[in-house]
């Protein structure tokens, strides 16, 4: 795969386009990229141009080429809702839950979140996880860019009318139901994944009450951060593409 980067604005055939300061830094520093060589450049809208490295030095440019209209996307789109999570385990959970499909992500802060964001914090951590985003989907290929929502507490969340044949599915270890046992959702799936510690058992009866179905990974207990991303594989496997 030619080396890709996701370049914020919108692109037009014939332009010139000066490459993010990030972007720049790793085509020149990490990739060791020369000029002529071939990059890919996407605005997180669909499809990628294609391009060459015009010039190297405090700022990269480049010149657009033509445009391939592929996306990489999944028919299966689901809106990873997780509980937020302590440390920097939520940026993992965004890398690889773009690389497993997801469309977009909702994180919401329940009553045993041990982070709790507001106001500036919770912007700065917004913009945060939405680059990460973008560096996954340069990665792994794809050019639509999933959006990473504001900070929502978790009544407000499930309070949200559901969409047209939206499938509302919680995670909850011990419940009877499995993916397996599913028929294939016609419509988007919202997964709902709870922080260390899991929901409480209200939370669980609000969110059955909001049309959420609790379904389990099996017998053992998974880790919030691995659940959500063992669910997206799954569910890939068995209505995606995998």
């Amino acid at each position: 795969m030619i080396p890709r980067f996701h370049c914020p604005f919108p692109l037009a055939p014939g332009a010139v386009v000066e490459l993010p300061p990030e972007a720049a830094h790793h085509a020149v520093k990490v990739l060791r990229l020369g000029e002529g060589d071939t990059v890919g450049l996407f605005d997180g809208g669909g499809g990628e141009w294609r391009g060459r490295l015009l010039r190297l030095g405090k700022t990269v440019s480049a010149a657009l080429e033509f445009f391939v209209d592929e996306d990489r996307e999944s028919p299966l789109a689901v809106i990873l809702a997780q509980g937020l999570p302590a440390a920097d385990k939520m940026d993992w959970i965004v890398q690889k839950g773009v690389e497993l499909g997801v469309a977009a992500f909702r994180p919401v802060a329940a009553r045993r979140s041990v982070v709790r964001l507001s106001g500036e914090r919770m912007a700065r951590r917004t913009f945060h996880w939405q680059a990460v985003a973008a560096a996954a989907c340069e990665q792994c290929g794809r050019n639509r860019l999933p959006q990473v929502a504001p900070l929502a507490d978790l009544p407000a969340f499930l309070g949200e009318p559901a969409a047209a044949g939206e499938v509302r599915l919680v995670l909850a270890p011990g419940a009877g139901n499995r993916l397996a046992d599913m028929a294939r959702p016609t419509g988007p799936v919202t997964l709902l994944v709870g922080p260390e510690g899991g929901f409480e058992d209200g939370e669980l009866a609000a969110a059955a009450l909001a049309g959420f179905r609790a379904v389990s990974l099996g017998p053992r207990v998974l880790r919030t951060e691995t659940a959500g991303l063992a669910a997206l594989a799954a569910m890939q496997a068995l209505w995606g593409d995998f």
